[in-house]
């Protein structure tokens, strides 16, 4: 039975344990009789420590977005790989991390955040784990605090982030772009059809921020007098946003709390003419699956800032004015041929990047990740061979 090991980063919910999820889903699918399993290395290694992290971190981007934004610059683009250098935390987690694989003895292992990426290519650089190891980025961009040396193979979420990678002598591993990986109940557009319906008010999709942060107060008060419009607020776990909304009692703005199901929120997302957003990794390109037009109202400090660099670039979101009313700017630009046209092209360009269509094509890398190195797949599913793990 094979097992296969996925590492996120903190006990909350991000676009790291999605990411994960999507990758658990396709495995489990192919696979139904493999283990598959998450693990938070912090919270393993002390949760009262991971708790302290997760709190400091929210406050931290909620009390000095800018000093957090010039810190994780600093930390994270040092242009010297981590995992060549002693890190002073590194004992701490190497200690925990080596115990976790003794145990667990895994077939295959991805990180879906730096941390573990890092200190797992500590431990195969010095001969102690000769698991594969596949770094999955959540961003759209790639940073020096993941391991780069003693990584197999990395899914990559642009062209842009291999082209740096194959100019990096350090990083010997596959390099595929992937795209950021999306839950395969988040459909392709054509699988089903279409919710949206003609000669109605175009449908906006609203995303309040699940946790309350970096998203503007005065966009949500403008949307009571608009009525051509029709607003789905998502409001996550952001409750006194919902009961706001919810207390306005118009019929053309819906709040709705924390969505569970991936089929609801894909049935939104089928719906939806725009999305309005802030630029996380997982929730961007899960609308650049659905081909839906993505407008930016915030960026939280540091990652999502750095994505929306890259993005608009590439002409795959609009970044909205704060000085504008937002409805102005939602109709001016869907209403605007030579505007959705370029959007449409910019679409099709950033598909052309991709090497992965397809779920199946993803298992199949997975499948060939999971093959013994002195076997190669002709045509069928190969035979699993146990590895082992070095632990010293």
């Amino acid at each position: 039975m094979k097992k296969i090991l996925f590492f996120p980063h903190l006990q909350m919910q991000s676009g790291h344990h999605q990411a994960a999820e999507a990758l658990m889903d396709l495995v489990q699918q192919r696979y139904p009789d493999a283990e598959v399993k998450k693990v938070d290395l912090l919270s393993e290694t002390n949760k009262l420590l991971e708790r302290v992290i997760t709190t400091g971190y929210l406050q931290w981007i909620k009390l000095a977005p800018r000093l957090y934004s010039k810190t994780y610059k600093k930390l994270y683009f040092s242009q010297e790989p981590l995992d060549e250098q002693y890190i002073w935390h590194q004992p701490l987690f190497l200690h925990k991390l080596k115990r976790i694989l003794k145990e667990e003895q895994p077939d295959l292992i991805f990180c879906t955040h730096s941390l573990p990426s890092c200190m797992l290519s500590k431990l195969k650089l010095s001969g102690q784990c000769h698991v594969p190891v596949v770094n999955v980025y959540t961003d759209f961009f790639v940073h020096d605090y993941w391991g780069h040396r003693g990584i197999d193979a990395h899914f990559l979420p642009t062209l842009e982030s291999k082209k740096q990678l194959q100019e990096d002598p350090n990083v010997p591993g596959q390099l595929i772009v992937t795209g950021i990986p999306v839950h395969r109940k988040i459909s392709r557009p054509g699988n089903h059809a279409s919710l949206r319906q003609l000669h109605r008010k175009p449908v906006i999709l609203l995303a309040g921020g699940n946790s309350g942060l970096g998203c503007p107060t005065r966009m949500f008060q403008e949307l009571e007098g608009v009525k051509d419009f029709q607003f789905i607020v998502l409001c996550g776990h952001n409750n006194r946003l919902y009961r706001k909304i919810e207390s306005w009692n118009l019929p053309h703005i819906q709040p709705l709390s924390y969505v569970i199901s991936r089929e609801e929120m894909d049935d939104l997302y089928e719906t939806a003419d725009a999305l309005v957003t802030k630029p996380g990794g997982v929730t961007v390109s899960e609308a650049l699956r659905k081909r839906i037009p993505m407008f930016i109202h915030s960026a939280l400090p540091g990652q999502e800032e750095m994505n929306l660099e890259i993005l608009i670039p590439k002409g795959l979101v609009t970044r909205l004015l704060s000085d504008r009313p937002l409805v102005e700017q939602l109709r001016k630009t869907l209403t605007d041929q030579q505007q959705m046209q370029s959007w449409h092209n910019a679409m099709d360009a950033y598909a052309d990047e991709l090497v992965i269509q397809s779920e199946e094509q993803m298992m199949d890398v997975i499948e060939e990740l999971l093959a013994p190195v002195d076997e190669e797949i002709r045509g069928k599913v190969p035979s699993i061979k146990h590895r082992s793990v070095t632990v010293t």
